[in-house]
Order: structure tokens, then sequence, then C-alpha cells
């Protein structure tokens, strides 16, 4: 299983990105796939979550300003980051479970592959 996160990089506070994760190794479409991040000398913490049926679970800290999405068709999921603020500074890791349920959806644990981790630095 491999999960190739990209679309990281450098903004100002209120501007916009979209990251992707594009798996491969994995039933894509059974998968539920999540971003974590984690703040520099911070623990890594949940940011979103998308399950095989679409639904989505946010971190109290993004929800109205991120979105995550997917795209079966091309493997791919997306998390689309809006009005961003200097606390979402922080390399953002994208994640794969296909057997972890609702209950702990937020916990880095119950995913079993991980991407390399893309740098989101909001500038002031």
């Amino acid at each position: 299983v491999q999960l190739q996160a990209s679309g990281g990089g450098l903004v100002q506070a209120g501007e916009s990105l979209r990251l992707s994760c594009v798996a491969s190794g994995l039933t894509f479409r059974s998968t539920t796939m999540a971003w974590f991040r984690q703040p520099p000398g911070k623990e890594r913490e949940f940011v979103a979550a998308i399950k095989w049926s679409r639904s989505e679970y946010y971190a109290d800290s993004v929800k109205g300003r991120f979105t995550i999405s997917r795209d079966n068709a091309k493997a791919t999921a997306y998390l689309q980051m809006n009005s961003l603020k200097r606390e979402d500074t922080a390399v953002y890791y994208c994640a794969a479970s296909t057997t972890i349920i609702t209950s702990t959806i937020a916990k880095a644990t119950g995913y079993a592959h991980w991407g390399q981790g893309t740098l989101v630095t909001v500038s002031s």
C-alpha cells in the first residue's frame, strides 16, 4: 500500500490550499481515508475523515473551513482548506484504513497506512 500526499506550501492567513492523497495497493472504494496533522512541537492530531459511504468527520478546529472529499475513480482523497490560520501550520498526513469503526475514526492508531506528509505553512 502506498499513499502519496501532495499540495502543501506556504500561504498567507485567509488563503486556501487543497491537499491530495493518491492511494495504491488497496481497494480504495471500501477504504476510510483521513487527514491528520502535526504542528511544530506538538502531537499528531486528527483533522478529517471520510468513509466509503462518504460520511464526513471533522475536528472542531477545522469545521466550516476544511472539506474532505474523495474520488474513487482516481483513488484520491482531498482536503480543501479555506480561511487558513497560522495555527493550521503543520505537516499534514493522509491515512487509510479498511477496518476502522466510527467511534475510533479520529484515533491515529486505527489507521494502518500512512503517507509521507506534506508541509503547510500559514503566515500572517
